[in-house]
């Protein structure tokens, strides 16, 4: 698969198809497993991979057979597709391959496009009850798009992928839109006025039931359980109105707070679906979230004195909460190893992060990555100060010889370099 597909997350343009001609075909030949299950379907800048694994817990706590589709991957590709937070079996996906290679050849699908029809395969060879789809790009040419859901989800909209979507708010909430089906309910994650009218529009079109979903539910921090790093307590209001308190999630990122109150709109409307769904499983399943799905990268721990957190927050949004949850971190010196892909829009990025910070600038092991000598000039013109590095690992190895116990060292800027450090 490595060698022969083209691999949008490792080589980027050049791998992108903007059509779903292939994946239709593809699943043609598969016997379209996409109509054999029940899905959720999420779309949406940032968040979509924290509330699709915390969706899928719940959903497995409440004992539906779940499948979880999520992409990139970090270390080992099986992450893409689970069944009940199990990875599929290597010999799955190796007889897949075997079985049906000859007849995909014959089109040249992507790395991606080939994915999602094993993933619908494996999903309907399963018999799961529901599956979890997160989109991977945009949301209207999507290879995911062609499933038809019992609820589409999008979590937010921000600028990221505009040689694809489009470089205003307006025009990529227009792509992530076209996940929107006649008849079928969408949940917003968050209200946006730059994107509010795109949304109610398209589902006013298709006589698709709306919900903004922190128009009916709202979460505050509750404070730390045990230390910020590790869990953190969240106070749900529903209408303004206690809902469920003291709810824990292992995943301590504040920004949290906006994916929760997408996962608690979407029970909601699982629920009206016939799902039962009840507080104590809802409460059990983000607190197990890690342990049922395999969920890493958001906020992770990876070392303490010094503090070591790495986040896959990769573009304006998600940098920008990345940065108001190390402003709130307690730290004496902030270290920040950081690495992006070669198509990212860099100054934007780059003026959000603490000029009081020391950076040791890396490029991510894959064809995409940023070359570290323009990294560090941008960097320079944006006023920070720090030192290139010929790897990920050497970056991390300064950063952490540099370190006093006190301080905070901080990994990211591309799924690629956490993948490197997890």
């Amino acid at each position: 698969m490595y060698a022969q597909l083209p691999m949008y997350h490792r080589i980027g343009a050049s791998a992108y198809k903007a059509n779903l001609d292939n994946t239709i075909a593809l699943c043609k030949i598969l016997n379209n497993p996409q109509k054999s299950f029940r899905s959720v379907h999420i779309s949406g800048t940032n968040g979509k991979g924290s509330v699709a694994h915390m969706l899928a817990s719940v959903l497995q706590t409440a004992n539906y057979r779940t499948g979880l589709y999520t992409s990139p991957h970090l270390r080992d590709f099986r992450e893409r597709i689970r069944v009940n937070g199990k990875m599929i079996p290597r010999s799955y996906v190796s007889s897949f391959i075997k079985k049906y290679q000859d007849q995909f050849e014959k089109f040249q699908p992507s790395f991606f496009e080939l994915t999602v029809g094993m993933a619908f395969n494996y999903f309907r060879d399963q018999q799961v009850d529901i599956a979890v789809v997160e989109v991977g790009l945009g949301g209207r040419l999507d290879s995911t798009n062609i499933i038809t859901p019992i609820v589409s989800v999008i979590t937010n909209v921000s600028m990221d992928h505009m040689q694809f979507l489009g470089n205003t708010l307006n025009k990529i909430a227009t792509e992530k839109a076209g996940i929107i089906k006649p008849g079928i309910p969408v949940v917003i994650g968050e209200t946006q006025k730059e994107t509010k009218k795109v949304f109610l529009e398209k589902a006013s079109s298709y006589d698709s039931e709306i919900l903004f979903a922190d128009q009916l539910f709202s979460v505050s921090s509750g404070g730390s359980y045990h230390d910020s790093a590790k869990k953190r307590i969240f106070d749900i209001e529903m209408k303004g109105s206690p809902f469920m308190n003291k709810v824990v999630l292992p995943l301590p990122g504040l920004y949290q707070r906006k994916n929760l109150v997408t996962v608690m709109g979407i029970c909601s409307v699982l629920e009206k679906k016939g799902y039962s769904l009840t507080q104590q499983e809802i409460r059990d399943g983000l607190r197990n979230v890690i342990v049922n799905t395999g969920f890493a990268g958001r906020w992770q721990v990876l070392g303490q004195d010094p503090l070591v957190i790495c986040d896959t927050g990769h573009n304006e949004g998600g940098i920008r909460e990345v940065v108001a949850q190390l402003a709130i971190t307690p730290h004496k010196q902030l270290h920040c190893v950081i690495g992006f892909v070669n198509d990212k829009r860099l100054e934007p990025i780059l003026e959000q992060l603490p000029l009081k910070g020391i950076y040791y600038y890396c490029k991510p092991n894959v064809p995409r990555g940023l070359d570290v000598k323009v990294l560090q000039k941008a960097a320079t013109d944006s006023g920070l100060r720090g030192t290139a590095y010929p790897s990920v690992k050497d970056a991390i190895k300064a950063a952490i010889a540099n370190a006093d116990r006190n301080d905070l060292i901080f990994i990211g800027g591309s799924n690629f370099v956490v993948a490197e450090a997890v």
